[in-house]
């Protein structure tokens, strides 16, 4: 009950006192009063300008509160305090997301996700369980991302989708979803290659290259076909020269793993300077390297190596290329050095072998040809006359 002075209106039972308004200046409060099965209401209608109120509206609304047309504030407070003790029961995927988050002890990949999450999966489904998400729903969200994003990003955020509401199945928070979710299908078999011409190019622009670090990392992902992350995370005490192996910490593929040191890569390291930081090619104050795009991208412009040519991860598919077209090396050995999870990546240079292959067995027919040839040539009858 407001202690300041009421002035009436000419509707009945509407009246304003003189309040504060936001930007402190005087502003009317507009109240009503009204009867509603018996008992005598009293409450605020709103502010004559955050609420736009008016003595007519809240003549108004007056009139559709003695109607039960609307509920009392009261009412109204009662009901929204219920149905936010009812979210609280409620697994949505916002929820759902924060408890698999919490679930996690060793969490790879927790900012990407996250901002999957909260860039395309938090506004559409945040507030929603599962069994209230329909697959019209789902398909609006891949239709929108493809629009803009690549096919393995919208595979990646659906695959994210599909994670959390599986890990509130196996918790019994949730139910599954009642459709099978439709995935993009990127292709990720694009491999790439460098002539020998390009290679020339490529390790003569290293070398003239003042950045020793950028000139480094290309190399080390040339010789040991190591990913990126795995090159920025490498240390001294992962070199193992003795035995001749390399220790990968946390590669893509899963648990730490070793890979031979071949001695185009022994050089590399044996050469390569110390700075005193733990990291063999460390960043700023010797600490953990964050990117080198700029300097690699550098080094292939002056290459004069094509546009779309990742300098670091390209030069990955150069070795696993080499490796495969040699006919030396099968596809698990090729699966191991590359540390792939499972085959299915590796295929994607099953062709390469295939190739050298058919030219080893060429080279084996030509033999058997000249073999035939001169079979022509010898009298059985008398082989001492051939």
């Amino acid at each position: 009950m407001p202690s300041r002075n009421r002035e009436k209106t000419r509707y009945p039972g509407v009246y304003y006192v003189i309040g504060t308004g936001a930007d402190g200046k005087p502003e009317r409060v507009y109240y009503i009063v009204y009867r509603r099965d018996g008992k005598l209401i009293e409450e605020k209608a709103g502010y004559q300008g955050r609420d736009d109120m008016t003595e007519a509206r809240a003549a108004r609304l007056r009139a559709e509160r003695i109607d039960g047309k609307s509920d009392s504030n009261k009412i109204r407070r009662k009901k929204i305090k219920a149905e936010r003790e009812a979210d609280d029961n409620r697994w949505t995927l916002s929820k759902l997301w924060a408890e698999y988050k919490n679930s996690k002890v060793d969490f790879k990949g927790i900012k990407t996700d996250e901002s999957r999450f909260k860039r395309y999966l938090e506004v559409p489904f945040g507030h929603k369980e599962p069994d209230e998400i329909a697959p019209l729903d789902v398909d609006r969200v891949r239709v929108m991302m493809l629009k803009s994003k690549s096919p393995q990003t919208v595979k990646n955020t659906l695959e994210l989708f599909r994670r959390i509401i599986n890990f509130g199945v196996k918790m019994h928070l949730c139910s599954r979803l009642p459709f099978t979710i439709e995935f993009p299908k990127p292709d990720n078999h694009k491999t790439e290659d460098l002539t020998p011409a390009e290679m020339e190019r490529l390790f003569k622009a290293i070398a003239e290259d003042t950045n020793i670090q950028a000139a480094g990392i290309m190399k080390a992902a040339l010789f040991t076909g190591m990913r990126r992350g795995e090159i920025f995370k490498l240390k001294w005490s992962d070199l193992d020269f003795d035995k001749g192996f390399i220790f990968i910490r946390d590669p893509k593929g899963g648990k730490d793993q070793r890979i031979p040191m071949n001695e185009a890569a022994r050089q590399l390291f044996l050469n390569h300077p110390r700075t005193g930081s733990e990291f063999v090619f460390p960043g700023r104050n010797g600490g953990l390297r964050k990117d080198v795009k700029h300097q690699t991208a550098r080094i292939k412009r002056r290459a004069g190596l094509p546009e779309d040519f990742r300098a670091l991860h390209g030069l990955r598919h150069v070795y696993a290329s080499m490796l495969a077209s040699s006919g030396q090396v099968d596809i698990y050995t090729l699966q191991k050095l590359l540390t792939h999870k499972s085959p299915q990546m590796t295929q994607r240079y099953a062709h390469l072998r295939d190739e050298a292959l058919k030219r080893a067995a060429e080279v084996a027919g030509s033999l058997f040809a000249n073999i035939e040839e001169q079979s022509n040539s010898i009298d059985i009858e008398n082989p001492k006359t051939a």
